[in-house]
């Protein structure tokens, strides 16, 4: 008679069982190992062109950015080469008014078009919560800010400039007028590009304080158009200094001299509204840029 074996125990069991031998890594998988993994994806830490890169992507595929600077090409034609067919047809002497000063009008208009995508570039985000993703894959906020002023700037001042200078090549040759000096090309073509880009840039710079695009567009055309309507109706003799202060260093004032048609025989001349535009906008983007750094999202 035999007496029945006893099963074994889950742990003789397992004791029993050949250990497993570990994977080794695959011989071609580069980068930092975790365990038995290898990422085969090169590491790197990000850069400012990164940063540029995908603010390059966001703002040429969002819809505000073509009808924005749609709607400011076609104000900068049309204005431009209507007026210098309205004068061609009514026979008017020029006189000593320079032939590019006509081009103004479409600019100073097409600049509303500049603020309100400068805003939008960043405001929207906030409004979205887009920007959560942003600072998310880019935590470093003064590099997104960065690459949005670099991205923003480059493309309104290219565009600017091309259709500057387009319009004016119509202008000289609808109209019959002595033909402008290089002084005059440069600070009508490349002056104004500057400019309007820059303007755009404060735009920006005022949507990251603001973080409210209504808001903050509704502020940059006060600032554009509030200090020249005030001085209009400033009919006190003891606001004259002051009724003269604002018509000087009004924007409309200041874009009116690259065009050397301003209304002020005093006051900024040259190329001083670019620097003095250059100043504003340094201190609006340090303070965006203290204000991303402090405030959360």
């Amino acid at each position: 008679m035999t007496t029945p074996s006893t099963p074994p125990t889950p742990q003789a069991a397992y004791q029993q069982q050949a250990p497993q031998q570990p994977v080794a890594p695959q011989p071609y998988a580069q980068g930092p190992q975790t365990g038995f993994y290898a990422s085969p994806i090169p590491v790197r830490p990000a850069t400012l062109a990164d940063a540029i890169a995908s603010e390059w992507t966001k703002i040429r595929s969002v819809r505000s950015t073509m009808w924005t600077l749609g709607v400011m090409i076609a104000l900068l034609l049309l204005i431009g080469v209507l007026s210098a067919v309205a004068v061609s047809a009514s026979d008017s002497d020029m006189g000593g008014t320079p032939v590019l000063s006509l081009g103004f009008f479409g600019v100073l208009l097409g600049s509303i078009c500049v603020i309100t995508l400068g805003v939008m570039t960043i405001a929207s985000e906030y409004g979205t919560g887009m920007i959560r993703t942003t600072l998310t894959a880019c935590p470093s906020r003064g590099r997104v800010l960065a690459a949005k002023a670099v991205v923003f700037f480059l493309l309104t001042f290219v565009l600017t400039t091309v259709m500057t200078t387009i319009v004016a090549l119509l202008q000289t040759s609808i109209l019959d007028a002595a033909a402008p000096s290089g002084k005059e090309w440069l600070s009508s073509t490349v002056g104004v590009g500057l400019y309007i880009a820059t303007l755009g840039l404060l735009s920006l710079a005022v949507g990251a304080l603001i973080r409210h695009s209504a808001g903050a567009i509704t502020i940059m055309i006060g600032v554009v158009l509030l200090p020249l309507v005030l001085a209009i109706f400033m009919f006190a003799d003891s606001l004259r200094s002051l009724q003269k202060w604002l018509l000087e260093y009004s924007i409309p004032n200041q874009l009116s001299i690259f065009y050397d048609n301003s209304v002020s025989t005093s006051g900024p001349s040259g190329w001083d509204p670019l620097w003095i535009m250059l100043g504003v906008t340094a201190v609006a983007l340090g303070g965006a840029f203290l204000a991303m750094n402090n405030r959360d999202v």
